[in-house]
């Protein structure tokens, strides 16, 4: 079996990978062109681009599929199958139709929840219990197709946007795997079609959204951190210092302040008093410095500690209602 593999960041090598380990025949790899990157603002190739050109296969770079000669020049590899994973190009009908099998996507959630281009950070952000990844038929609607193979993981209150990104790769190569496998055996895989309710889309990160505001939820804000972590990264400022905040949790204490005043500052963190609960800061990182713990950073200033205890008596002891994850 021939297949062409299209995918461009990091989340999708595992999935390149899990095709060349399958026996089919990857004949291509199809992949954004390189982009400036770095201080240098130097033209950079992608994850996949360096994983195929590692593995000597060739590499196809179209800034776009929609023209005559580029989807001429994917139909001369004579492609049994397409397997799409973040390329970051629309595929037209015509290429959808050009390999014999069609063309499948691993798109990393639990179709038809979040559809679209960040659905890692937006099953954070909303609180799901649960994500996953699923083996897609893809058609002309985004993310519409229906469903071949599952894999199902819990989201935990330590998830980042990085970790759960790790966790998901891992799972979509081995979803696509299994599927590669029935093929390669001769079986046909069963097409669940999305369910009509339940439809969410996961739009697109914008480094807008970093800002903390104080005056939401502090729940809502630790899932902010979590899910921004590697980026956009959450910014806030504190005691007068713009920092960018890596690691936060919430504690339902009730209060009596305003959005956004320190409420105390010791070894454990830095209480934000929120609209609703208090935001423990535990990791920052200063403008143009390195990502250090709470401690580290009140050690350089003093006069925060100055606002109070830990837990001080403006606060301690009071527990407003229970937060949804205790």
């Amino acid at each position: 079996m021939r297949v062409v593999f299209a995918g461009t960041p990091e989340f999708s090598v595992p999935c390149l990978e899990a095709c060349r380990g399958s026996g089919a025949d990857v004949a291509a790899v199809y992949t954004q062109p390189d982009r400036p990157a770095g201080r240098g603002r130097k033209l950079a190739p992608s994850p996949v681009k360096q994983a195929a050109l590692a593995a000597g296969i060739a590499v196809e770079q179209p800034e776009s599929l929609k023209g005559a000669a580029a989807q001429a020049a994917l139909a001369a590899y004579r492609p049994d199958l397409m397997v799409v994973v973040a390329y970051g190009l629309i595929l037209p009908r015509k290429v959808l139709a050009t390999p014999r099998l069609g063309c499948w996507n691993v798109h990393a959630s639990l179709l038809p929840r979040w559809r679209g281009a960040a659905p890692i950070q937006r099953a954070i952000l909303a609180g799901d219990a649960e994500t996953g990844v699923d083996l897609m038929q893809m058609e002309a609607g985004l993310d519409t197709g229906p469903v071949l193979l599952e894999r199902r993981t819990p989201i935990s209150r330590n998830d980042t946007g990085g970790s759960l990104h790790d966790r998901l790769a891992a799972l979509g190569a081995e979803a696509l795997a299994e599927g590669l496998r029935r093929v390669l055996a001769g079986e046909t895989l069963a097409a669940t079609p999305q369910a009509a309710e339940g439809v969410v889309y996961a739009h697109k990160l914008d480094k807008a959204e970093s800002a903390l505001d104080f005056a939401r939820p502090a729940l809502e804000l630790e899932r902010q951190v979590r899910a921004f972590d590697p980026w956009p990264g959450s910014d806030a400022g504190i005691a007068g210092e713009a920092l960018r905040i890596w690691a936060a949790h919430a504690l339902d204490h009730a209060h009596d302040a305003a959005p956004g005043s320190v409420l105390g500052a010791g070894r454990e963190g830095i209480d934000i008093a929120c609209g609703n609960g208090v935001l423990r800061i535990t990791a920052v990182q200063r403008a143009g410095g390195k990502r250090i713990g709470a401690a580290d950073y009140l050690n350089t200033r003093p006069e925060l500690r100055q606002l109070g205890a830990l837990s001080p008596a403006g606060y301690a002891g009071k527990r407003g209602p229970r937060a949804p994850h205790e």
